[in-house]
């Protein structure tokens, strides 16, 4: 058998794949489907279990749904669908990226998971919310602490006290 002879055989393969290969996405959302049912499934809830729904149905969905998507992105991709191409976005693609502006937000969102627990959601809530304003170009230096401020409070509140979600209030605990 020469070379020749093999490859044929890699070439239709590699085009075949090629013309299949949202596959992959498809085989993505499949592992991530059982990822998500199967880590539900084996949740412990006896603790926070509070009504009929318990804090399952909401992965247990999410894990089917993305088990449906999969199966039916496979079949349709099988049959000859195929993604279309991006029509245009509002970006220039020639422009190099804006490295400043993604580690400002990196940044941010380090400092939020690491100042969480000793300042509390509100004030790091209101720091996040702020550095992010800014990092994407925001310079309102007056309003926009106060904006940060009143969007974390807000949040705290309704998750903390309305939702039952208990979030860590820092030294504003009594206050709030």
């Amino acid at each position: 058998m020469t070379t020749t002879d093999v490859t044929p055989g890699r070439s239709d393969r590699r085009a075949w794949l090629r013309e299949h290969s949202e596959l992959g996405v498809s085989v993505l959302l499949l592992a991530l489907g059982a990822l998500v049912l199967t880590d539900a499934l084996t949740m412990d809830v006896e603790i926070a279990q509070r009504g009929p729904i318990g804090p399952k149905t909401v992965p247990v969905a999410v894990g089917i749904g993305l088990l449906v998507v999969a199966l039916l992105l496979a079949v349709d991709v099988l049959r000859g669908g195929r993604g279309e191409a991006e029509s245009g976005e509002d970006i220039d693609l020639s422009e190099p990226a804006d490295w400043r502006t993604v580690l400002l937000l990196a940044g941010v969102f380090l400092a939020a998971a690491v100042l969480i627990e000793p300042l509390g959601f509100p004030v790091t809530g209101a720091l996040l919310f702020w550095g992010s304003a800014y990092a994407l170009g925001s310079r309102h230096l007056d309003r926009d602490p106060l904006i940060a401020a009143v969007l974390s409070v807000v949040t705290y509140v309704i998750f903390n006290n309305l939702l039952g979600v208990p979030l860590p209030g820092g030294p504003l605990m009594g206050v709030l």
